[in-house]
């Protein structure tokens, strides 16, 4: 097998896994609070304790993942334009 026919093959592989995950799965742990939905502080003793909600998942903890957001996004301009 050459390799540019491997890179393509990788790559194919590589997007159809993370569709698969995205149809199974369309919602991940958020980035910022790591899936608690809040910051986590110190208090002047050095105990770990509840900060603000994070604003980007909005305390939820659950993000909506970049590949079903476009999906999303294709899927109701397709319905926007065959009404």
């Amino acid at each position: 097998m050459t390799p540019a026919l491997l890179a393509i093959a990788l790559l194919l592989f590589i997007t159809l896994s993370y569709a698969s995950l995205c149809a199974a799965s369309p919602f991940g742990t958020c980035r910022k609070c790591n899936g608690f939905g809040f910051a986590l502080t110190t208090d002047r003793k050095g105990k770990p304790k509840r900060g603000k909600t994070c604003r980007r998942c909005k305390g939820h903890g659950k993000r909506i993942r970049i590949g079903r957001w476009l999906y999303n996004r294709a899927a109701h301009t397709y319905r926007a334009g065959t009404r």
